[in-house]
C-alpha cells in the first residue's frame, strides 16, 4: 500500500476508524459502491485495536490487509495511537490534521458521535477538531492547508439505539463484498463467538437488510450528518 507521503493524488473519501474492522462494519458496502464508481477511497485507523482476547498486532495487521484486498481500497494507513486510551489531545490532533493535509480527502467518514465505547467517542471529537486544524495557515503541520468539505457519520456503534440517519446508501449490489471484508476479521467477529444463528455476521447482514428495507432496496448503510445536505437534483434518489 502506498505510503501517505508518496500518495500523489488526493482521496475523494477517507473513512477514519478507531480500530481495524470499524470501517468495514459501518461503511464496507458504501466503500465498495464508491470504488465501483471510480472514486479514490481510503481508510485511516487510529489504533491497531489491541489487546483483544484472540488477536495480536500481527493477526490484526493480516486481517486488515486481507479486508483491504477484498475491497480494493486506494490507500490504507494507521496512526498507531494507543488502543483503549484514545484521547483527543493536541498532539493527536496535530498528527491527524497533518495526515488530512497530505491525503486531502474531499469527504470524511467518522464514527457516530454517541456510543458506549470511549475510543469511538474520542475518535469523533478528534476527527472534528483535526478537520478544522487541517485548514490552518502559518503552522508547522506538514502539507498545505486543506478543509474536507463534509463529515458523514457511520453507525459502527455498541449502544443498542436507533439513531435517525440523514441518508442511507443503497449497497444491494455490494453487500456480499462488504460481508467478505467483514469476515476477514476472524479474531474479532468470529473466533470465540456463538456459532448458532444469529451470529454477529448475521446481525451485520440483518442491519443492512433493515436499512435497505427502510429505503425500498435490498440492503443499505445509514449515515448521519450534523449539517444539511445539498442536492443538485433528485434523479439519484431511490
Amino acid at each position: 500500500m502506498t505510503t501517505i507521503e508518496s500518495l500523489t493524488d488526493p482521496l475523494d473519501y477517507l473513512v477514519i476508524a478507531p480500530h481495524p474492522d470499524d470501517a468495514e462494519i459501518g461503511v464496507g458496502g458504501t466503500m465498495a459502491l464508491l470504488l465501483a464508481q471510480g472514486a479514490r477511497v481510503g481508510v485511516l485507523e487510529l489504533t491497531n485495536g489491541e489487546p483483544t482476547p484472540y488477536g495480536s498486532p500481527e493477526i490484526r495487521a493480516r486481517e486488515t490487509e486481507a479486508a483491504t484486498a477484498v475491497l480494493g481500497l486506494t490507500w490504507r494507513g494507521n496512526l498507531q495511537f494507543p488502543n483503549r486510551k484514545l484521547e483527543a489531545t493536541l498532539e493527536n490532533r496535530g498528527r491527524l490534521a497533518g495526515a488530512l493535509r497530505l491525503l486531502r480527502p474531499r469527504v470524511l467518514f467518522a464514527p457516530y458521535w454517541e456510543d458506549a465505547h470511549p475510543d469511538h467517542v474520542a475518535a469523533t471529537t478528534l476527527i472534528e477538531a483535526a478537520r478544522f486544524w487541517a485548514k490552518l495557515s502559518k503552522t508547522d503541520l506538514p502539507g498545505n492547508p486543506h478543509l474536507p468539505a463534509r463529515i458523514w457519520y457511520y453507525f459502527s456503534i455498541h449502544l443498542r439505539t436507533h439513531p435517525q440517519p440523514a441518508f442511507v446508501t443503497d449497497i444491494s449490489a455490494h453487500l456480499e463484498t462488504k460481508m467478505r471484508a467483514v469476515a476477514c476479521y476472524h479474531s474479532q467477529l468470529i473466533q470465540g463467538r456463538p456459532t448458532t444463528p444469529p451470529t454477529l455476521l448475521d446481525d451485520i447482514r440483518d442491519r443492512a437488510r433493515y436499512w435497505g428495507w427502510a429505503i425500498g432496496t435490498a440492503y443499505g448503510e445509514p449515515f448521519a450528518s450534523r449539517e444539511p445536505l445539498g442536492l443538485r437534483g433528485l434523479g439519484e434518489l431511490v
